[in-house]
């Protein structure tokens, strides 16, 4: 049963600030989704454009329900599709095969999509939901009330139950939460795919906002900004990263597109819209760790979780290193066009020390 947490999870003043003079990272990088939902969204052609109904208690309430139920049986695909992607890598990178229990795997990842369904069924305040889509190629927009509450507020509710699922795996060899994350990315498309395109839009903002949490190490950045004082340089230059991390990623995401139009990686090309959200995604993945790096004022977030995971992921995935690289390097022109100078300073020792690691004489291309 779906039972109601929204309520219980949420910090009192969400919208504002955690106490009388200092917001938190962790409302700012949830109004990061409130502030782009509509321009993330996907527009894609919809034939059926019923959003009060989809949006409605009754629906939301139904629809969660059914994936519920459905969830079983998808959580035994998405194994059978990570064990196929990423099992040789164990041997490869001499990963222990006792840190990988998949059992434990499948059930954090159905813990994770119910967290994100019931908070999807819950009734918060009263807003307008408005969301972009393009008909017979002619662009518009959708708008309804709704009680729906934002993924935003996800975010926050959520944040301190994937980062303990984070740590768990992480501690051990940081390498094992690339297989949680791929169950919990395979087990949300199958379930996705069971919904009509514009409902499935709608559910898929909030599996991103887990998957985005699972990827990036969010929860050990807010306890690393508690140990810094407000007006601390180091958590001033990531505050302001964090409220332009979107737009930087998207910029690069595009500039990387433009110089790559005709890459295909394993899961299809690079301009198909679900390996943009994953490209955008990991480019804020990167910028994430940067900020840690920042904060813990130590490369040893990247030495040993990013890097190992990157070269344990990406190569199955198809992603070569020079195609990292420009993404690299267009994130750099980026910060230091978006960054004032004494900010885009604090983050410069740790992006070369990121340069010197996915260099060419360390991850040449076959």
């Amino acid at each position: 049963m779906i039972r109601p947490i929204l309520a219980d999870a949420l910090p009192q003043d969400f919208d504002g600030i955690t106490d009388t003079s200092v917001p938190s990272l962790a409302n700012i990088w949830a109004k990061k989704y409130i502030q782009n939902l509509q321009v993330d969204s996907p527009k894609e052609d919809v034939q059926s454009n019923n959003l009060e109904e989809i949006l409605s208690p009754e629906r939301r309430a139904s629809t969660a329900a059914n994936l519920l139920q459905a969830l079983r049986f998808s959580s035994a695909q998405a194994w059978a599709k990570t064990e196929n992607l990423l099992l040789g890598q164990l041997q490869a990178h001499g990963i222990s095969s006792d840190l990988i229990d998949p059992w434990q795997i499948a059930t954090d990842s159905r813990f994770l999509l119910e967290q994100a369904l019931q908070i999807y069924t819950e009734n918060g305040d009263n807003r307008l939901f408005e969301i972009e889509l393009t008909t017979n190629g002619q662009p518009h927009k959708l708008e309804c009330s709704t009680r729906l509450p934002t993924i935003g507020q996800l975010s926050v509710a959520i944040a301190q139950s994937v980062g303990k699922i984070r740590k768990k795996y992480t501690s051990v060899d940081p390498r094992a939460i690339g297989f949680v994350s791929m169950q919990f990315h395979y087990s949300g498309q199958m379930l996705l795919d069971s919904l009509p395109p514009l409902e499935q839009m709608i559910v898929s903002s909030y599996f991103k906002v887990i998957d985005d949490h699972l990827y990036m190490p969010l929860q050990r950045a807010y306890e690393a900004a508690g140990n810094l004082e407000y007006d601390d340089l180091r958590l001033e230059s990531v505050r302001h990263l964090l409220m332009l991390i979107s737009a930087i990623a998207r910029q690069v995401s595009q500039q990387t597109l433009i110089l790559h139009s005709d890459y295909q990686c394993h899961s299809g090309v690079l301009s198909s819209p679900k390996i943009r959200v994953s490209s955008i995604r990991d480019i804020e993945m990167f910028q994430v760790y940067l900020c840690l790096c920042v904060l813990e004022k130590s490369v040893s977030s990247i030495q040993q979780e990013l890097f190992p995971l990157c070269v344990m992921l990406y190569p199955p995935l198809k992603v070569s290193w020079e195609l990292v690289r420009t993404l690299l390097r267009f994130l750099s022109q980026e910060m230091h066009s978006h960054l004032d100078e004494q900010h885009a300073k604090v983050f410069e020792p740790y992006f070369l020390a990121l340069n010197e690691m996915f260099a060419a004489d360390v991850l040449p291309d076959a």
